[in-house]
């Protein structure tokens, strides 16, 4: 309790005791309410700002939490594109090259998913930063898987039609050729066997006796058959698809028709001697893209690497062609 409070009465010489009334106590206690309501109120808002509640405490553990697994979800995702970028690199280096496909271009591989901000919603958090990253890169992930499945798919549909083309391209000699004597002049610049001048040779020659079986290389469609008193006189052309035609060329008698589907091995006609040439022999032309090319580079069914080679020394010994 107060202490109480005199004041001097210069009439009586004395002190008199001092008597609050009614609103000067209550005025008192509102002023001593309100400051112990201010000291409280500075008083706690000292302890919430240095104090977790058990609740914040809580939730801070639980954030904790969260960043490490996003932390570990980050490391995972390291991990799943360096697994991405090692089958893209397989896919481009190897398969296509396989099934001569042209690599896919890294701006479509790699390119950014375009449109409206679609990490708005995850702006003004305090970990918006790491959380707006793992989206990314997650989206950036799902379209890299995405792709590469698609290419997957593409290089399925091209082993298909590698089957189909491997059937159909050029593969084996066109004669019986088993000794590989029976070569005479390869692909390059040979002496004309009439005019006796230097010119380029487009195909290889295999010498034969008359009436000798000529093979059809590859699977394909007779093109055309034509009979010519000079030039390549009697020949066939097989068309293969793919780009692949062969020409067989100075037969004797044909054993096919125009427009006929033909197996690799199926006998197309016979050796002869039509049109010009210096004796009987097939010359045989692979044309890829209608560009003739070495048909020494199109006997892998028939030659081992030894017969490969002896065949282009005997090929290159000669310096003149047979047509």
């Amino acid at each position: 309790m107060a202490p109480a409070k005199y004041k001097f009465n210069p009439e009586s010489l004395s002190f008199d005791k001092i008597r609050l009334g009614f609103k000067a106590v209550f005025l008192r206690f509102l002023a001593y309410l309100i400051g112990s309501l201010c000291v409280a109120a500075i008083y706690g808002l000292i302890f919430t700002s240095f104090v977790d509640s058990p609740k914040e405490k809580a939730l801070k553990r639980e954030i904790a939490q969260l960043t490490i697994q996003y932390e570990l979800l980050n490391k995972g995702m390291d991990d799943v594109e360096k697994v991405l970028g090692h089958l893209e690199q397989t896919d481009d280096n190897l398969y296509r090259t396989i099934f001569e496909a042209e690599p896919i271009p890294a701006s479509l591989r790699e390119g950014g998913i375009g449109g409206v901000n679609r990490y708005k919603e995850l702006e003004g958090y305090d970990n918006s930063k790491v959380v707006e990253e793992t989206a990314r890169r997650l989206d950036k992930i799902t379209k890299m898987i995405y792709v590469q499945s698609r290419s997957f798919d593409d290089l399925i549909m091209l082993a298909k039609k590698k089957e189909d083309m491997l059937a159909c391209m050029p593969a084996i000699i066109p004669i019986s050729n088993k000794d590989l004597t029976r070569t005479a002049s390869g692909f390059g610049l040979r002496i004309h066997p009439v005019y006796k001048i230097s010119m380029f040779h487009y195909g290889m020659d295999f010498t034969a006796p008359l009436g000798t079986d000529i093979y059809v290389t590859g699977d394909g469609i007779v093109e055309s058959i034509i009979t010519d008193q000079r030039g390549y006189g009697k020949h066939i052309v097989i068309n293969h698809g793919f780009g692949y035609k062969t020409l067989y060329a100075h037969m004797d008698r044909f054993n096919v028709r125009k427009g006929q589907k033909v197996k690799r091995g199926d006998v197309i006609g016979f050796v002869g001697s039509t049109g010009l040439s210096l004796a009987p022999h097939v010359h045989y032309e692979v044309h890829l893209n209608d560009v003739p090319v070495d048909p020494s580079n199109y006997y892998f069914n028939d030659l081992s690497a030894a017969d490969y080679e002896r065949l282009v020394e005997i090929a290159s010994r000669s310096g003149q062609s047979f047509d």
